[in-house]
């Protein structure tokens, strides 16, 4: 148990480490990221070519034909990878500013949350809170599920039965539903409320920089505003995610049942599956429209439609910058979990090794196990901030170049750096093309 403890420790401090290595060596991470990813789908395309071209001639070998499926596998496999590979290069090349403004914007995110340590109370709090609400909730469900005439069944087996009539029972089929939908509008309210508190506090760091200086978060003003100002509009948005969820659970049992029903039906299983794969992406789509208008507001301070009809065009005139900066987001957030979670999980075993505790417990894979969700539910909770603190940056900056004639004013000297270089190499451009002409004249 020792070492668990010790484990869970080591959690929390990795995921508090992993963010000040974001802060150092953003920059190079991100365009490391960005060539190892070009490299990668081209390796991809190569090697399912080659490999296909020597299963061919190891079947001619023996004059045999290759096997047509994998064969035709491999072909579309190493298709896909060529396309995805070109349509990279053509974003890098393309968008080769926009993705230098993503990484500016990657490396001040970084640069703010080893600044603001505050900002980590955020999410955990709102852990915990919701963790009160799913317990409150499960033991609300527990005496819904109750009700009715409880009776013995006999003394001997010491077990009771619950008689409910028909009517009682409707009802509490409706009171579960309404339960349930309730449970999907607080968790939602809740994690966005954490979103947003994050977002307002983004805001007030970039707009109290200035290309001299780092400026200072207002943790507490994102809390005034989520509470005071804007919790009708953070509800709105919770509640339209909750009901599309809501919708996605309702259509999943119905469509197992239907499923279950039908036997074998391939039509039926084709319908159901297109069904999920809608459902699946409306949530997708609404979960990013309410992401971006939680940014704009905390920016613009303007309601929840307002908001998320101006989050959306700033989104279509900076597209390129908006998909750069989530790409290399999700990207540090998914191999920071995942290497999060694997080493961990082996500093645990280490622990157990050192102290003995193997040979105490009969399997090592329970205390691994907990210790591997334990590890990454924190790193969840943490890296969170990062993806939060990235589109709020990103929102700041698109919004301070729309007031400013497309200059930003704010934020710090990480973007003023990258703009400067910018100015000066197109100042020197110019210059170069003014001594070439007045050499030619």
């Amino acid at each position: 148990s020792t070492s668990i403890f010790y484990s869970m420790g080591t959690a929390f401090a990795l995921c508090i480490l992993y963010i000040y290595l974001i802060n150092i060596f953003a920059e190079y991470l991100a365009w490391g990221l960005v060539i190892l990813t070009q490299l990668g789908l081209i390796a991809v395309a190569g090697g399912a070519f080659v490999y296909r071209g020597q299963l061919a001639k190891e079947a001619a070998a023996v004059n045999s034909t290759p096997d047509a499926e994998q064969q035709k596998s491999l072909l579309i496999m190493g298709i896909m990878a060529g396309l995805f590979s070109m349509l990279f290069a053509c974003m890098i090349f393309c968008g080769y500013s926009q993705l230098k403004t993503a990484i500016d914007v990657i490396d001040a995110a970084a640069d703010f949350l080893a600044k603001t340590k505050r900002i980590l109370a955020v999410p955990v709090l709102y852990f915990f809170i919701t963790m009160i609400v799913i317990a409150v909730w499960m033991g609300a469900m527990m005496a819904l599920l109750s009700m009715g005439e409880i009776t013995a069944k006999d003394n001997q087996q010491k077990s009771v039965d619950i008689d409910n009539d028909p009517k009682l029972e409707k009802k509490m089929f409706y009171m579960g539903l309404f339960m349930f939908f309730g449970l999907l509008w607080i968790v939602n309210f809740l994690k966005a409320q954490s979103s947003f508190i994050t977002m307002v506090a983004t805001a007030t760091y970039y707009f109290d920089s200035n290309p001299e200086r780092d400026g200072n978060a207002d943790v507490g003003l994102g809390f005034k505003f989520a509470f005071m100002f804007h919790a009708g509009s953070i509800a709105f948005g919770s509640f339209i995610i909750a009901l599309v969820q809501f919708i996605r659970t309702v259509f999943a049992v119905l469509a197992e049942q239907a499923e279950n029903a039908s036997g074998d039906n391939a039509a039926v299983k084709i319908m159901i599956a297109c069904g999920k794969c809608c459902l699946k992406c409306i949530e997708k789509i609404v979960d990013y429209i309410n992401t971006m208008a939680y940014g704009y507001m905390a920016v613009s301070g303007d309601s929840f439609c307002s908001s998320a009809w101006n989050g959306f065009l700033l989104n279509l005139k900076y597209g390129l910058e908006f998909a750069w900066a989530n790409f290399i987001a999700s990207a540090f957030i998914l191999l920071g979990k995942i290497g999060l979670t694997v080493l961990n999980t082996f500093i645990c075993f280490q622990f157990m090794k050192a102290r003995g505790d193997l040979e105490e417990v009969h399997s090592v894979g329970g205390p691994l196990a907990i210790i591997l969700l334990v590890t990454f539910a924190a790193a969840n909770i943490f890296l969170s901030l990062f993806d939060e603190a990235v589109l709020a940056m990103l929102v700041c900056l698109c919004v301070d170049k729309q007031i400013n004639g497309g200059e930003a004013q704010k934020g710090p000297p990480t973007f003023h750096d990258s703009f400067e270089k910018g100015q000066n190499h197109d100042q020197n451009k110019v210059r170069d093309d003014d001594f070439s002409a007045n050499q030619v004249a």
